[in-house]
């Protein structure tokens, strides 16, 4: 299984089980476009998917908030294009891709764990980021097991 998180050799050679591609994919496809959306709309995705309160930060707390909003949106984005590569070319890294989005994902709510940011209610993105969580966690296990593994438990 180790073996599969980091292949000797980083090819197109995909050993997984291919419902994880499909998963991947949309995985990939949405944490780019709330990337973008970070970017180019932050305001209102701080607003409206994440209840923060932007209104009652003074103007230059805002728009730091904001600036680094977007540089994590642009994060996100290049992490998107590397695994759109790894989709496309490198068909091996998929585990592991897979695995540095979860570990990406849940090192940022530790992060909030222990440095909180203000919020007004429950902010609708959770059960976005809930969904995401959980498809990354469905798609690196599907990634793990071969199919020959798969043929063999039929």
């Amino acid at each position: 299984m180790f073996s599969q998180f980091l292949p000797q050799r980083i090819d197109n050679a995909y050993r997984g089980h291919r419902l994880a591609l499909w998963l991947f994919g949309a995985v990939v496809f949405m944490k780019t476009s709330i990337g973008l959306g970070t970017i180019f709309n932050g305001r209102t995705a701080a607003i409206s998917a994440d209840a923060i309160p932007l209104e009652t930060f003074p103007p230059a707390a805002a728009q730091a908030f904001l600036s680094v909003f977007a540089i994590w949106g642009f994060a996100q984005v290049m992490i998107g294009l590397l695994c759109i590569l790894a989709l496309v070319r490198y068909r091996a890294m998929v585990p592991f891709m897979f695995a540095l989005l979860l570990l990406e994902h849940l090192g940022r709510k530790l992060i909030l764990y222990y440095m909180p940011i203000a919020k007004t209610g429950t902010p609708p993105g959770l059960f976005i980021n809930l969904a995401l969580v959980a498809a990354m966690i469905v798609g690196l296990v599907l990634a793990l097991r071969t199919e020959n593994h798969a043929q063999a438990l039929r």
